[in-house]
């Protein structure tokens, strides 16, 4: 597999814009050392190459009231191609499952559910996540506290 390079200005740009995706090209261009034209370059080359997916804007969950994060593992009853497609199409039909990742181990997927409280929980388990297509067990962990939740990627290790 071809491993792409990165030079230091490139993830100079990659930690910049992590840590805030509305920042003026002036001020972009001056953090990381160079003029307004080849920043904007090599931010372009960034974009169009993919390792910027795309910009968004992150929320915080207290201010709409979705105070409660639930960490789920599922074991799937099929495991043939048909039916984690049908698992994984119908995962993302559900809002409440911020991300979903499958698994090597024990369990098929883990996926984090962020909702209001433990009673919308138990209604998506009942309504939603009980009827996704081939589960066989749902575990579910509420969390305490977040301790780090973090969207920035080490692109110090990227080379």
């Amino acid at each position: 597999m071809a491993r792409n390079r990165y030079d230091a200005i490139d993830r100079k740009i990659l930690l910049e814009i992590q840590e805030d995706g509305r920042i003026s090209m002036v001020e972009l261009a001056e953090k990381v050392g160079l003029s307004v034209s080849p920043c904007l370059r090599r931010l372009r080359k960034l974009e169009e190459s993919g390792v910027i997916r795309k910009y968004v804007a992150l929320l915080d969950p207290a201010h709409l009231r979705l105070g409660v994060n639930v960490f789920v593992t599922v074991s799937l009853t099929q495991h043939d191609e048909p039916s984690l497609r049908r698992f994984e199409t119908a995962v993302q039909q559900s809002p409440e499952i911020v991300d979903c990742y499958a698994m090597v181990g024990n369990q098929d997927y883990m996926m984090r559910i962020v909702v209001r409280d433990p009673a919308a929980y138990q209604r998506l388990l009942s309504d939603v996540l009980m009827k996704l297509p081939g589960v066989a067990n749902i575990k579910s962990s509420f969390t305490l506290h977040e301790v780090k939740n973090s969207t920035k990627l080490p692109v110090h290790d990227a080379e």
